[in-house]
């Protein structure tokens, strides 16, 4: 029998359809994808800047809320409607995670779910 435990926090907005936030199996935590969308509002926000932010933000609400923090992320997947956007990404990506950096997938895609600009999910290790 597997060990499953479904994460959730209302600091990151809630599940929109057949997911859980995140799901923790042992030490090995499954994000599932953050958009820009505010907690609270469950609006998205306004501007890629902002979106990418939002999503990071999410992203460390559900990693605290599982006990670990975006250190313990060990892959992560972007996914941009326009990857022209994607060095602002890891701009910002930047200020959330420091060395060593988790890997990474970069993805353009033709959309995302309620017309966000960036969306990504991630897998965390914790210890």
């Amino acid at each position: 029998m597997t060990n499953k435990i479904i994460i959730q926090t209302q600091d990151a907005p809630a599940a929109i359809g057949t997911y859980s936030q995140a799901v923790k199996v042992d030490k090995t935590v499954y994000c599932s994808g953050q958009i820009g969308l505010d907690p609270v509002k469950m609006e998205l926000v306004e501007g890629i800047e902002a979106q990418v932010r939002r999503v990071f933000d999410n992203l460390k609400a559900v990693t605290t809320a599982a006990g670990g923090s975006m250190n313990d992320i060990v892959k992560l997947n972007v996914f941009v409607i326009d990857l022209a956007n994607f060095a602002l990404v890891s701009e910002i990506m930047a200020e959330y995670f420091t060395e060593p950096y988790p890997a990474r997938a970069a993805v353009g895609v033709a959309s995302l779910p309620k017309g966000a600009l960036v969306e990504a999910d991630a897998v965390m290790e914790l210890e």
